[in-house]
C-alpha cells in the first residue's frame, strides 16, 4: 500500500504519526505542509483536507485520514503487527489514557492556531509561553505518575506502544516552554530510552523535509 503523509516537520501531531508509521515499519511519502507559512489554508489543501490541519494520510486507494489518533489507530487495525497497544484490555485502556492526556487535555491548549489567537487578543509572547508551559506542566505531573506506575523502558511496559507515539513528541515540544525535565524523571527517562530507536530517530523532526539545517 502506498501512503502519503501531508507533515509538517516541527508539528507535534505529525510527528505522533511518524512515529507509528515508522514502528510498523511502513514505507511512506511525505509532502511538507508549512503551517507556519500558512499552507494548510490554501485551497488545494482544503480541498483534501477541509479542516486545514496536519497530519492527513492518504493511503493508495485515494481515502484521506485524519486527526493523528485515528490514524495511529486505523494503523493498528490495518497493520496489527508490531502491536502499539497491548492485548488485554486493561492495558489498551491504560495507553489510550496516556495518550487521551496529551492529546486532549495539553496539545489542543498551546498548538499554533491557539498561540495565534491569544496574541490576536493582545497577549504577549511572554504571556502566551507562560499559558502553554503551565498546561504542559499539568498534564507531565499526571503522566508522570502513570509512567511511573506502568513504565518499564517506554511509557507503558518494555515496548513502544500508543502512548509513546503521544509522548516523545509533546516532551520535544515542552522545550520551547524552557521546561525542565528533570522535574519528570520518568518521562525523561523514557525520552532518552526512546532516542536509542530507530523508528523515534527518524521520525524526528530534525530528520524531516523542511527542518533547518545545521
Amino acid at each position: 500500500m502506498a501512503l502519503t503523509l501531508y507533515s509538517f516537520w516541527a508539528a507535534t501531531a505529525p510527528y505522533r504519526v511518524r512515529i507509528g508509521l515508522a514502528l510498523k515499519g511502513l514505507d511512506f511519502d511525505i509532502v511538507p505542509v508549512d503551517l507556519r507559512a500558512g499552507d494548510q489554508h490554501g485551497e488545494a489543501y482544503r480541498a483534501r483536507n477541509p479542516q486545514g490541519l496536519a497530519p492527513a494520510l492518504e493511503t493508495d486507494s485515494g481515502d484521506l485520514l485524519t486527526q493523528s489518533l485515528a490514524i495511529l489507530e486505523w494503523l493498528e487495525e490495518t497493520y496489527p503487527a508490531p502491536a502499539l497497544l497491548p492485548p488485554d484490555a486493561l492495558g489498551r485502556a491504560r495507553v489510550r489514557a496516556i495518550a487521551a492526556i496529551v492529546a486532549c487535555d495539553i496539545h489542543p491548549l498551546n498548538n499554533l492556531r491557539v498561540h495565534q489567537a491569544l496574541q490576536d487578543l493582545g497577549v504577549s509572547r511572554e504571556g502566551v509561553n507562560t499559558w502553554s508551559a503551565r498546561w504542559v506542566s499539568d498534564g507531565f505531573d499526571a503522566l508522570e505518575a502513570m509512567v511511573l506506575r506502568h513504565g518499564r523502558g517506554f511509557a507503558y511496559g518494555d515496548a513502544p506502544t500508543l502512548a509513546d507515539c503521544l509522548l516523545i513528541p509533546q516532551v520535544y515540544a515542552a522545550a520551547r516552554y524552557d521546561l525542565d525535565m528533570n522535574r519528570w524523571p520518568a518521562l525523561k527517562a523514557v525520552a532518552d530510552h526512546a532516542a536509542g530507536h530507530p523508528a523515534f530517530e527518524a521520525a524526528h523532526p530534525r530528520n524531516q523535509p523542511g527542518a533547518p539545517r545545521p
